[in-house]
């Protein structure tokens, strides 16, 4: 997927996770600017910051089999809310934020991939 189409469905994830769950808002008065910043520093924050502390965590997530990763999920949307105009109403939102984010992360990239506009085959 291109790197545009993939902030924009990050972008449309994000806000329909405000939409969805009301621990998780954006700030008033928050326009289309904000949403993608959003998104972006999402994306940059998954590629730099969450494998780092993934690994960290590598012990304690081998013990709860994998779902320690929803506390570094949550972790990650709460460093995103922190920088940007994302409002997150405590770290128990945050966690159940991310999982519902992941949840429509999922389902808009099997509807791009099932448009075709992921660009594979």
């Amino acid at each position: 997927m291109g790197f545009l189409l993939r902030l924009v469905v990050n972008a449309i994830a994000l806000y329909l996770l405000t939409r969805v769950y009301g621990g998780v808002s954006f700030a008033p008065g928050a326009d289309v600017v904000s949403i993608l910043l959003a998104a972006l520093v999402m994306g940059i924050v998954n590629a730099l910051i969450r494998p780092v502390l993934l690994l960290l965590s590598l012990p304690i997530n081998l013990l709860t089999l994998g779902l320690f990763t929803l506390v570094v999920n949550g972790v990650v949307l709460w460093i995103v809310a922190s920088v940007t105009a994302l409002n997150v109403n405590g770290f128990g939102a945050a966690i159940i934020g991310a999982l519902l984010l992941t949840l429509i992360s999922w389902v808009l990239d099997a509807v791009t991939g099932a448009l075709g506009l992921d660009g594979r085959d």
